[in-house]
């Protein structure tokens, strides 16, 4: 039994914190979690955890924001408690596919996006001139020069009039602020930058000239090609969160993205789960040399090549084409295989599954390009929405996930689906962390942490008892060259 060590479990996944307290050799401590009749969370810590290590197990599947909720809760409950230290153990790290980096519609990230040029060779809001050279104008590389772009620019405010419903009369230039039917109000400063929209009506009988005039129009935003203006940066803000309710130390699996990590002020330990799924593949894939390990994206092909390069396997990648100007938003990006898979077994690796869109789409191609059978290897299967039935009708022939995820309800719906135990994994960086023990250490050279023993009380006992052995026998010694009478020497025996 380990002392000083309290573990506590949340609502996300309690099979996963009996099988740590198992492991552990130690019960899970009481904790009362509910609602209250309005919705909101209610946490009870029922045990002492004064001056101790508590441990929190909670995963980010299921009802996301009811289990982070009570995370940070118990968090906090537990520092109140004056508890020495608090780790949260989350296996499925909630929010981390969330950068904080802006993505257009391709994909990729906009700060590497470079400016596009228009078939016509037409400069507009969205591009820039070409680099003028030592000496020249900088709007020397513009076709027709500055009057040129001048010219474009007002054919383009034009048309955005008329398309706005200012087809009527000729365009009038207004100050900023109008007299004509204008009131000043709070909200005037919100319209200052914005173009004045003119209403030309006909003059009367008498001969009376035609008369403009001038509303305050909406403001029309125009966002930046590709740049979501107003998503929030949840990557930053849940790391903040949990910093913030008091956690220490985080501990995690597989994070989506790695520079997550870079978020927090505490240290943050990202375990990974490919030697579970090497493993997997030496003792349950027969004949594995043969098989291809396949990146169904570029973006996991460096963890795909890990495991390939470790079992000497070949790798294949399939690459996602994606091309805005002739698909769709709606439409899927056209997926191509680079390697041979061609009667063989494919092996699909990828960190995350949760509409499973891209391993199922990834199996169809791989089973057009010859291969015999599918495996995918994945280790957080959330498997939400209908993807355990898009699972049960695509070609693959295997799905294995970890437990990361409470696996139990999608295990009776699909017969594809087959889970392996990590509880064990967290039970041993848990009993290394108040230690301060390099969690590297526990797993040289690549090896599984389960497989790594941790000392027994049966072990301490030995060497306890070796230790005062060795005290008598040095007392013995020194008394025998001082020539003490023979009963004490005898007692000592």
């Amino acid at each position: 039994m380990v002392r000083n060590l309290v573990v506590l479990g949340g609502n996300s996944h309690p099979d996963l914190t009996d099988t740590i307290c198992n492991h552990l050799g130690v019960p899970p401590s009481k904790i009362l979690l509910s609602k209250f009749a309005v919705g909101e969370t209610r946490v009870e810590v029922m045990d002492s955890v004064r001056g101790k290590d508590v441990f929190i197990i909670q995963s980010g599947g299921g009802k996301v924001n009811d289990h982070l909720m009570e995370l940070l809760i118990t968090i906090s409950a537990c520092k109140t408690a004056s508890a020495k230290r608090v780790t949260a153990v989350l296996p499925l790290f909630p929010y981390s596919r969330q950068s904080d980096i802006p993505y257009n519609k391709t994909g990729a990230p906009l700060a590497k996006a470079p400016t596009q040029l228009n078939r016509n060779g037409n400069y507009t809001f969205d591009s820039r001139p070409t680099t003028p050279l030592p000496g020249q104008a900088e709007s020397a590389g513009m076709k027709g020069g500055p009057e040129n772009l001048h010219k474009k620019l007002m054919d383009m405010q034009l048309r955005d009039q008329q398309a706005n419903g200012d087809s009527q009369g000729s365009p009038v230039k207004m100050p900023r602020r109008s007299t004509i039917e204008s009131v000043t109000s709070e909200k005037s400063d919100y319209f200052d930058d914005n173009t004045l929209t003119p209403t030309v009506t006909n003059g009367s009988a008498n001969g009376d000239k035609p008369v403009a005039k001038f509303h305050k129009a909406p403001p029309h935003f125009e966002p930046q090609r590709g740049y979501k203006q107003w998503v929030a940066q949840a990557g930053t803000l849940v790391a903040d969160l949990l910093t913030c309710a008091g956690a220490d130390h985080i501990i995690t699996m597989d994070l989506h993205d790695p520079q997550y990590q870079g978020f927090f002020d505490i240290p943050v330990d990202n375990l990974y789960g490919k030697h579970l799924l090497r493993k997997y593949i030496q003792f349950h894939i027969p004949n594995y040399q043969n098989a291809v390990i396949v990146s169904p994206d570029a973006g996991g092909a460096k963890r795909a090549t890990a495991i390939a390069d470790a079992l000497g396997m070949p790798f294949a990648l399939i690459h996602k084409e994606r091309r805005p100007t002739q698909i769709t938003d709606r439409q899927n990006a056209t997926m191509m295989l680079v390697g041979d898979v061609a009667d063989r077994t494919a092996i699909l690796v990828d960190d995350l599954a949760d509409t499973s869109n891209t391993i199922t789409r990834a199996a169809k191609l791989l089973k057009k390009e010859g291969a015999n059978k599918v495996i995918a290897l994945v280790t957080h299967g959330v498997l939400s929405g209908d993807a355990i039935d898009r699972i049960n009708a695509s070609a693959i022939d295997k799905v294995v996930v970890t437990n990361s995820v409470d696996q139990e309800e999608n295990k009776k719906r699909c017969q594809k689906l087959e889970v392996l135990e990590v509880g064990n994994v967290f039970a041993e960086v848990s009993w290394v962390a108040p230690s301060r023990v390099v969690i590297c250490d526990i797993a040289p050279r690549g090896q599984s942490i389960d497989n790594h023993s941790r000392p027994s009380e049966e072990s301490t006992t030995e060497r306890v008892s070796a230790f005062y052995s060795t005290i008598r026998w040095l007392l013995k010694m020194l008394l025998d060259l001082a020539g003490v009478s023979g009963h004490i020497a005898g007692w000592l025996k």
